[in-house]
Parts: C-alpha cells; sequence; structure tokens
C-alpha cells in the first residue's frame, strides 16, 4: 500500500483543480477527491499496472461526479435551514469578471461538453486519454471539444451582459 501511496500523492494536486472546476465549491472538491481515493485504493487490485494511472483516477473522479449530479437530480435542491451568506466583494479588475462570465458560461454547456474542456483545456490531457476517461471513441471527444469550444465562444460573445452586470 505504500507504493500506492507514493503513485497517488503526486497526482492530488490536479485532482483537486479537476475537482474545484466540477464543483466550484472547495469543500465539495475536497469530498469528491477524498471519495476519488478511497475508490481507487479499495480497487487498487483491479487496475491496470500497463494503464496510465491519472487517467484512471480522472475517470474515477467524473465518475463520481456524474453519479453524485444525478443522485442529486432525483433528490432535488439541497437547503440548509441555517445557512449563513458570507458578505462578497465584487471583482473590481477587468480580468476577475472575464473569469467570471467563463466560470458562467461553463456552467451553461452541457456535463460532458463542460468535462471535456476541462480535461483537455485545463489538466492537458490528450484527446486519447480524454476518451479514455469519458469512455468514448477518440472522434467523439474531438466532435463534443469542438461544439463545446463553439458554443462557449458563442455564449461569452452574445451573453456577454447578461452574465455580469459592469458598471464604469
Amino acid at each position: 500500500m505504500a507504493d500506492a501511496e507514493a503513485l497517488l500523492e503526486p497526482l492530488i494536486p490536479a485532482l483537486r483543480r479537476y475537482a474545484y472546476a466540477l464543483v466550484r465549491d472547495h469543500d465539495a472538491a475536497d469530498d469528491l477527491v477524498q471519495d476519488t481515493l478511497e475508490r481507487a485504493l479499495s480497487r487498487w487490485t483491479l487496475r491496470r499496472s500497463d494503464g496510465d494511472l491519472r487517467a484512471w483516477l480522472f475517470t474515477i473522479q467524473r465518475n463520481l461526479h456524474v453519479s453524485a449530479l444525478r443522485q442529486n437530480r432525483r433528490r432535488g435542491p439541497h437547503v440548509e435551514l441555517d445557512e449563513q451568506t458570507t458578505p462578497r466583494t465584487a471583482a473590481t479588475q477587468e480580468s476577475g469578471a472575464e473569469v467570471q462570465d467563463i466560470l458562467a458560461a461553463l456552467d451553461q454547456l452541457p456535463e460532458e461538453q463542460k468535462s471535456l474542456l476541462l480535461l483537455v483545456g485545463v489538466e492537458d490531457f490528450s484527446y486519447d486519454e480524454a476518451a479514455r476517461i469519458m469512455g468514448v471513441p477518440a472522434g467523439t471527444v474531438m466532435s463534443r471539444l469542438s461544439r463545446g469550444r463553439q458554443r462557449l465562444r458563442s455564449i461569452l460573445e452574445t451573453g456577454r451582459a447578461t452574465l455580469l452586470r459592469r458598471i464604469k
């Protein structure tokens, strides 16, 4: 098990980045990473020794995320009884507003396109690796990625003013 820990530990930052990009909540992202690592360790003997460990972990993480989305859809929205709101300040810099626009536009994409854009664009997976993670052919990855990029561009071009209100 010590070899598993040595192999898994350097991959945790990438798993956390991807988890945060999927759920946009640090606590939920940490939970998703913990569930991913727990699943990986419990099934360590089932992994292919010649396979890509990073791709295997990202596949586990994505599958856990999709399962959670489906479960939440069945259960309905979760509302805290004593939810406290923390005061937030709006971004004062143009780049901060642009990042918020992009994140809001990403949230409008279908889950398959969003996952692929994050895997290829942020985590720097190849098309073949992303295809293995998503469980689809490489051609499907390329077409979904193309449609996702095109839709993201159109959302940002046409919907920029509706995503965030800017006051100068």
